[in-house]
Order: structure tokens, then sequence, then C-alpha cells
């Protein structure tokens, strides 16, 4: 029987976060951080320490890339260029920086995305045909599932950073690809963003010895920060030359919008003739590309440098320390430290409002389907912009809460939030 598509909506109940909008908008939900971004913000009326933000190198406000996102916005205003690359939004800005990532990534060419996760999307759907075969990792993020989606062709997946099944689902892979007369592409991430566990690319990559295929790795979270210079995860490995297709966001190290891919030339000139999000869609304004070479000039500086060994004094020191107190941050390797708690949404939902509202720290709350479900995480975000003594402050208020805890304080329902 004929239904309306908004009855069918208004009858759900919302999704598995949506059920809870009402209770959770613009607390847990859609919270307002306001004031300069960095570590010090205010929510909900007060001063709060934000372990929420993946601004691992400290651009966000860094004197040098305001002054220059200021500048140029001012010189070119928000508009220009318009339409999309293809057609009237190219200019020799939006090369020199293409050019420039290349050269940081030892790629031949490279090419900017709008928005990283559009990117991605697009960039995988251009890549593989019906006859080609995709393998990737089980915990992939969700723009590389959703990229994956569309693929009309098969697609396997293999455990979560097992180099032992992925070598049996990649050796399936290739002969079904073989004999279908296609190509195998892998998919992987460099961190995970999540869980902060590395993935195993250098294990990927000398699999290459055995078996055919091309490697994709979204660095989201590791351009700028993982390797000696900031170069990626790949980097980290010294196994850059392995990786085919090398994506990279802005949104993380960079602080800003946009991302990119860097590969050989002929691949990069294919997929700007063929990824629809960036065919079809407005390119970068001229303000972001200014300002992101000026966040690539520090990246790849002394000052990088610098910037780099603080976010990882400052990782180190709050991953020790979580895990000297007996808190569960997994294998966590890169920045991202989520912080696993045993137990329900309700004891979670009262801790994450003892945590902003007693001891003034601001960290996301992460559950399913962010996640799998029976699992919540508190999600810590190292950045070169924190000091330890906000690392300090926070393992003290989190020691307080695990003795709490312990006593049962936050076995009851969830109070009605008061917004500020």
């Amino acid at each position: 029987m004929y239904k309306d598509i908004f009855e069918k909506i208004e009858a759900s109940t919302g999704g598995p976060i949506g059920q809870y909008r009402e209770m959770v908008e613009g607390y847990f939900t859609f919270p307002k951080l306001e004031g300069e971004l960095g570590p010090h913000m205010q929510f909900n009326g007060q001063d709060v320490l934000v372990w929420s933000l993946n601004n691992y190198m400290g651009l966000a406000n860094h004197p040098a890339v305001r002054k220059a996102d200021a500048e140029a916005a001012a010189k070119w205003g928000m508009a220009y260029p318009m339409g999309s690359r293809m057609l009237t939004g190219h200019t020799a800005l939006h090369e020199e920086l293409e050019k420039r990532l290349a050269a940081f990534e030892k790629k031949e060419a490279a090419f900017e995305f709008n928005f990283g996760y559009q990117g991605i999307v697009s960039t995988i759907d251009s890549l593989v045909s019906r006859h080609d075969v995709i393998v990737y990792d089980a915990e992939a993020h969700a723009c590389l599932l959703d990229g994956i989606r569309l693929h009309i062709g098969s697609k396997y997946k293999f455990k979560h950073n097992d180099i032992v099944d992925f070598e049996k689902v990649i050796a399936r892979a290739c002969k079904e690809a073989d004999e279908k007369g296609g190509g195998v592409l892998v998919i992987t991430e460099g961190v995970f963003g999540m869980t902060g566990a590395l993935g195993i690319i250098d294990k990927i990559v000398d699999m290459k010895k055995k078996y055919r295929f091309r490697l994709l790795i979204d660095d989201a979270h590791g351009f700028g920060i993982m390797g000696p210079t900031g170069r990626g995860t790949s980097e980290h490995f010294n196994c850059m030359d392995g990786v085919d297709l090398y994506i990279g966001a802005y949104a993380k190290s960079m602080a800003t919008i946009g991302g990119f891919v860097a590969s050989e030339k002929k691949i990069i000139d294919y997929l700007k003739y063929n990824m629809r999000s960036q065919m079809y869609a407005k390119a970068l304004p001229m303000p972001i590309v200014e300002g992101c070479l000026k966040r690539l000039e520090i990246i790849d500086s002394p000052e990088g440098d610098e910037l780099r060994k603080q976010c990882w004094l400052v990782t180190r020191r709050i991953q020790n320390g979580f895990r000297e107190l007996g808190f569960d941050i997994g294998p966590a390797e890169a920045n991202v430290t989520p912080v696993h708690m045993e137990a329900g949404i309700n004891q979670a939902a009262n801790i994450a409002l003892a945590l902003r509202q007693e001891y003034k720290i601001f960290c996301s709350i992460v559950t399913y389907p962010v996640i799998p479900p029976g699992m919540i995480i508190f999600r810590i975000i190292p950045t070169a912009a924190h000091s330890i003594e906000d690392v300090d402050y926070t393992l003290n208020a989190f020691k307080d809460i695990k003795e709490r805890m312990a006593r049962g304080e936050f076995d009851k329902d969830i109070p009605q939030v008061r917004l500020g």
C-alpha cells in the first residue's frame, strides 16, 4: 500500500542516535563550543578544557595562519573562484597547492578536494568498474564505506588489521579479478580515527611481492602529524612508495576544509576528469587555498617539527597516564585516545555530565552507530596547543571519575540537561 515518505519518517524512532534527540540535542549532540578555537573554550555558559578538536598541530589559531586567512579573505572574498575546477574554478594557486602537496608526499601529482568526505567517496567510485574487486578493512571509516557501496562489482572485507585474514581475502580477490579480467583495489586507513590504531599498511605493502593489487589509504588523521617530517603514516612505516593512492585531509592537522589525493600523474589526470564530486561542485574558495599553502609551509618547516614534538609529548603523557590509572585505551598509537568505559548509556551520560559540569572538561562521548554496539568511549584528542598542566588536570579528573564509578555514583537516570 502506498505510504508517504514523510509519514514513514515521522513514524520512525529517529534512528540509533536520533531517537534521543529531544533529550540530548544541544548538549551531547550539536553542542555549541564558543570562543577562540583551542584547548580552552566556553560551553553552556562556562569555561571548559576541550579535548574534542582535531587541531593536532595547533594551527587553528596560529598567528601566521590567521594572518594569511584574513589577508586572503580581504583580497579575494569567499566567492572567488566561481564554478567547478573543470569549467571556471581553476586558478594558478590551486595548481601551486597541488604541486606542493605532491612534492610533500613524494608523488608525481596531486588533486585537491573541496570536501574530504566527498572526495574520498568519488575517488573510489572513479577508480573501479564492474569487473574490479575491492578489498577493505572491516573498520574502515564511513566515507570509505560509502565509496565502496557505490561499487557494483565484488567487494570483500578483511578482519581489522589482521594480515593473516587479509592474505586469505586478497588471494580470493585476485583470483576472481583474474577470472573477470579486472583489477584489485585495497582500501585501508593510516590511522583509525576512533581507536588511534595504525593501519597495517607496511604489512599490506609487503604483500605486493606475492599478489597484484593497488593500495589506497585514507590518512586523514596521519597527514601532517605522523612520520618524522609529517608526511603521514606511510612515512612512519617507511613505505611511501608502496602506497599507490595517498589521501590526506585538511580538516585535521591543517585545521580547515578540504583534502587531496596524491598518486602517479596519469592516475591524477584520470581522476580530474572523472570525479563527480569535483566535476559538479564549486572549487575551494581562494582564501582556503592560500591558507592551506601557509599551513603546509609551517608543517614542512622546523617550526612544524617543534609542533609535532609538542603534540607527541602531550599524547604520550596522557596515554601513559590513562594506562597507569588502569583505563583501557585499546591499541592507541596515534594521537586519538579512546577511553573505554564499561558503562551503560545512562552511566556514560552521567559521567559526561560530571566531566562537563563539575570538572569543566569537554570530551566527546561516542556510541553506536559511530562505533559497534555495546561500546562506550570518551574520545580524547591531544594537540600541540595543549599543555602538560592540561594533561595532569584531566588525568586527576578521570582518576576521580573511576573511584566514583566504583561507588555507583553514576548508576542513576539521566537528569534533565539545562542549557545555558
